[in-house]
Formats: C-alpha cells, sequence, structure tokens
C-alpha cells in the first residue's frame, strides 16, 4: 500500500487593507479609542497628578495634590477638573474643599477594551515592507 502525503490546507487570510478600505470596516478598536482620555493623559503634569493620586490610594484635596508638582494650584485645578470631564478622577465636594480620586476600575476597564482590541487586530505574521497594495509602505 503506498501511503500519500496529506497536503495542508492553505490558510485562509484577508488580503491587506489600504486605509482607505479599513475606514469601512468596523472593529472593536473603534469603540475602545476615546480621544477625551488621550486628550487628558497626553499632558506630562496631569500624568503626574494622576500618579501621585495613584500613589496616595485616597481622594486628595487639591491643596494636597498641587504639593506634588511644582505647579501653582489654580492651574492643578485645572488639570484634575480636564481629569474629571475625561473619567479618569472621581471629583468629591465637601463645603470648600473638593478631593479627587482615580476612577481604578473604569480606568482599568479602558485600557484593557483597547489593548484587547489592539491584540485582536494583530497580524498573524509580521508584514514585510511594501504588504500594502497602495504603496504607502
Amino acid at each position: 500500500m503506498t501511503q500519500t502525503r496529506k497536503r495542508a490546507r492553505p490558510v485562509k487570510r484577508r488580503p491587506p487593507a489600504t486605509p482607505r478600505l479599513a475606514l469601512t470596516r468596523k472593529a472593536p478598536i473603534d469603540g475602545a479609542l476615546d480621544a477625551e482620555l488621550f486628550r487628558a493623559l497626553s499632558d506630562e503634569t496631569r500624568l503626574s497628578l494622576v500618579a501621585c493620586i495613584a500613589k496616595c490610594g485616597r481622594a486628595c484635596s487639591v491643596g494636597e495634590v498641587a504639593l506634588c508638582c511644582s505647579v501653582d494650584v489654580s492651574v492643578v485645578s485645572r488639570h484634575l477638573a480636564l481629569l474629571a470631564r475625561a473619567g479618569v478622577l472621581s471629583v468629591r465636594r465637601r463645603g470648600r474643599v473638593v478631593a479627587y480620586a482615580l476612577q481604578y476600575d473604569e480606568l482599568c476597564e479602558s485600557l484593557h477594551a483597547l489593548a484587547a482590541a489592539i491584540e485582536s487586530l494583530k497580524p498573524a505574521e509580521n508584514l514585510s515592507k511594501g504588504a500594502c497594495n497602495d504603496g504607502c509602505c
């Protein structure tokens, strides 16, 4: 009896998308990218304020947070308000004292969703230069 070698089935792969074609497709990354969140986290001072509050592990007043950096309290207050509007921080008011706390669960959920969306789009193998049909690479 002669043995025949079975051929491996060819893997069905989507052809490389052009940027124009990719724009028309819907993917999880469309919902995971939040411009407001990235805008809020795009400033060095705001990042240091978020890190300061995260390391404290509790709600901090504007005055307490202002001690973390060499920026005026009014500027810190504006930065913290922007971070709160973006959903990075929560706000609690007690009379004249405004305290900000990190929204750990919401921020982690947003970043995990973004990471998962990016991971889902990762090609099976690295594309070599010139792989795009429209010559952009």
